[in-house]
This record gives C-alpha cells, structure tokens and sequence, in this order.
C-alpha cells in the first residue's frame, strides 16, 4: 500500500453532523489500490463514500474501514455527439457540470448539490427536482465497473439484479468504480424560470398536479411554522433549461458559460436560541412575502436554481454543534390526506426549519432501495436538539409506513429497523442477493449494522 492510500485513522460523520464515528480511512487512486483496500479492509469491513453529502451514517463504518473515492477523479471519455460520458466513481458533478455545459451537455438528474460524486449519486439513488420527468439518476446510468467483495472487478449493465441492487443499494454490494452516464443537451447554461405563491397546502397541491407537466424541473419552499388556514403555504418554483433565443443577443456567445458564486463560509456554531421557533418564524415570513405573487420567465443560472446551498461553503454548521435532522418521506397518489395530516403535525410541533420542500415524484426507479416512488416527498431540517425530537419522528414513521410510504435511506440517521421491510418490498431480495455477492460481510457502515441491511 503506497503512502498516498495509508490508513489514517480519524473521525467520520455525516452531513448533519449527529453521530460521528472513528474509522480508517484509505484513499485509493487506482484500480489496484482499491482491490487492495478492499481485501485488507478487516474484520470490520470497509464502505466507499464520495465527498460526504449523505445526512447520516450511510457512510460511516465504526471501527472498520472508509473508503474515500474522491481519489478515482478521472473523466475518461466524453462522446458529444451521442452525450455519454465515462468517468470516476470519485468525479463530483460540479466537476460534470464545468467540462460538459461548454460542450452543450448537462447531467441528467441533480440534487440541491452538486458536491456529490458520481458514485455517490449512483449509491444513493439520487433523484432531483426533475423526477416527475426523468426519474432518478441511475435511470441514466449505462453500466457501471463494481469492485465487489471477492476482489474482482465487474461490468454491471443497466437492467441486471446486481445493478439493480446497487442503485439506492447504499454501497453495500460493492465499490462503484466507474460509470457510463447518458446525458441531457441544452443551448445555454440559464435556466427560464417561473416563480409564484400557493396561499396554503391544498393550493399547492393544486397547481402542481395542475400544471407540472408543462415543466421539467419543479420544486416548492415550504413554510412548516405556518398554521391556521395558511398552513403549507409555499413559494412555487419551477423551470426548464432556457434557449438561445431566450437570451438577450449581447449573452448569447457567452451562453454555455458555467459560473458559480462563492461566499463566506459558515460559522462554526451559532450563539444558542438563534434558530429558534420565533428567528425561523421570522425568516419564513419573510421568505415568503418577498416572494412574486406571479414572475414568468425569470433567467437563472443553473447554480442559482439548482444549487443555491453550496455557495456558502460548510452551510451545515449553521445548525450549531449539535447537528441537525433531516427528514425525508414519500406517500404515493391517495395519500394526500397522509401528506396534510404529517404537515399539520410539523406545524403544531413548531419545528424550526427554515429547509423545508415538497415535490412530487413520477413512477418508481428500478432499484431495489431506491427511495421514490409516484406520489408526494416532503424534505425537512430540523435541529438535531430539539426536545422530544426522536418520538416526535418515530409516530411520524408509523404514519408514513402505514400509508405505503417510505422514508429516504441517504438522509436517514435514526429509522427503527423494524419498519423498513414495510417501507421497501424488495428488502429480502436486496438482502440476499448481498449475501450471495458478499457472504463474509465485507461492506458494511454503521446504516446497515443499525438497519440490519
């Protein structure tokens, strides 16, 4: 083992920085260093992760190993003219985003960061604000090199059972090497943009079942301290890539140009109360009435309508040392009763978040933890401190698993194991088929050792 890929042993935690754990973490650059890592990994096993954006302990492996990808950086090919890329597992897609916008190409499915690896994406089954349209990312994933726990590395094509056990598969069946990603032409690297408000949750809903069609990208901030009868009220954003003819003529040589904007970092922690029920009530407030009643057209740039999060660099500090929740559910068409009932619940709780959005998915992604499936997915943050919190979350769980719902694996950091068979029906054929590719264990996080995965 080369200098470069020597275990170190440090501390390892989520995005929401709730329960951080000691791990040895081992950087390979090759395929040979990975092979390596993999095979040496111990009895505690090892668990690729990519630039740490999962919320919880997803990629965590207490007391085993870690395996960073960031190292596996290369894009190896680009075909223009059919729009496919290969390209490392550890290449994050801001990375795809500045190579392939100036060629007239875009990724396929983004979440609300672009600081995410490709395996990562893949891992977790990523979905953006454009599932209704184009569901999850590894619906535009070709195949796949996967190094598994035998130390062979296989080509894994879009379709196959270990495929679809590795989408949403949380790494769990192997390390993800490369991928073969089919990509999305644009003309310009602006977005067209419409902006309005919906009075209260019904409304919202309305307008999205209403015209979401005409739109690929949707996406609705969502005020949960509203209560009464603006309970839901939300600001309604939704859009497509712009044209060239969009574009006033003065834009248009510059039009594939990718910018983003940078600002100061967040504090290390916050002075206690400063996000309170009443400071976030506030910023909600205000959130929301500076909003258009109607805008149309707006242009963005892809940063600003995509990303807005990750030009304050380590945002997740805000939180206070303490970390912070976030919550994830989807209920299917039917259960808009469900969906009504958990944000009225929010909203009397008083949970102070200010991140908090609703979407509506299109069918169901192929893998067998993908986390979508049609219906409604409401996102929340919430600090981790919050008194009454975890109980506060079970009964929500309960509900959600009643309705046929599920919550999202890759933001999870405290779901009892007992629901997840209710949440995902392909959860023993995920598990045996782990146990056929990797029947000593080898890949394991704290997620799986908590979930029983």
């Amino acid at each position: 083992m080369s200098a470069s890929t020597a275990p170190v042993t440090t501390t390892v935690t989520g995005w929401g920085r709730t329960a951080p754990t000691a791990a040895r973490l081992i950087r390979p650059r090759t395929y040979e260093e990975a092979v390596a890592a993999v095979r040496e990994c111990g009895a505690r096993g090892g668990i690729p992760r990519g630039l740490g954006r999962a919320y919880g302990d997803a990629a965590q492996n207490a007391g085993g190993a870690v395996f960073d990808m960031t190292g596996l950086d290369r894009i190896h090919a680009i075909d223009a003219d059919d729009g496919t890329v290969l390209c490392g597992a550890g290449v994050s897609l801001h990375r795809l985003m500045e190579v392939l916008l100036p060629l007239g190409w875009f990724v396929p499915v983004t979440p609300g960061t672009r600081q995410v690896t490709v395996g990562g994406a893949i891992g977790a089954d990523i979905h953006g604000k454009n599932h209704h349209v184009s569901g999850s990312f590894s619906r535009h994933v070709l195949s796949i090199e996967l190094l598994t726990a035998d130390g062979e590395i296989r080509t894994v094509g879009r379709g196959t059972p270990l495929f679809d056990a590795t989408a949403g598969g949380m790494g769990l069946t192997g390390v993800i090497l490369t991928a073969t990603l089919g990509l999305l032409p644009v003309e310009t690297s602006l977005m067209s943009v419409d902006t309005e408000r919906a009075s209260d949750l019904d409304d919202l809903m309305a307008r999205l079942t209403g015209t979401d069609h005409h739109y690929r990208y949707s996406v609705a901030w969502i005020d949960l301290l509203a209560r009464g009868a603006a309970t839901g009220r939300a600001v309604l954003t939704r859009g497509d890539h712009a044209p060239l003819d969009a574009l006033p003529a003065r834009a248009r040589t510059r039009a594939l140009e990718f910018r983003t904007p940078r600002f100061p970092s967040a504090p290390t922690f916050l002075p206690e109360g400063l996000l309170s029920r009443t400071t976030v009530g506030l910023f909600n407030e205000l959130w929301y009435r500076r909003a258009p009643r109607a805008r149309t057209g707006e242009l963005q740039r892809i940063s600003t309508f995509f990303h807005p999060l990750d030009g304050v660099p380590q945002w997740n500090r805000v939180y206070g040392r303490g970390g912070f929740v976030q919550y994830q559910f989807v209920v299917g068409h039917g259960q808009e009763d469900t969906l009504r009932r958990i944000v009225r619940r929010i909203a009397e709780r008083r949970c102070p978040s200010f991140l908090a959005v609703l979407k509506r998915f299109g069918p169901a992604d192929p893998g067998w933890l993908s986390f979508p499936l049609p219906g409604w997915t409401l996102a929340l943050d919430i600090p981790a401190a919050l008194p009454g919190l975890g109980r506060f979350l079970d009964r929500l769980d309960e509900e959600v698993a009643a309705a046929g719902g599920r919550v999202y694996l890759a933001k999870d950091s405290r779901l009892r194991p007992e629901l997840l068979a209710a949440m995902y029906p392909r959860l023993d054929d995920f598990r045996a088929l782990r146990a056929e590719v990797d029947p000593r264990g080898v890949f394991v996080s704290d997620l799986s050792r908590r979930l029983d995965l």
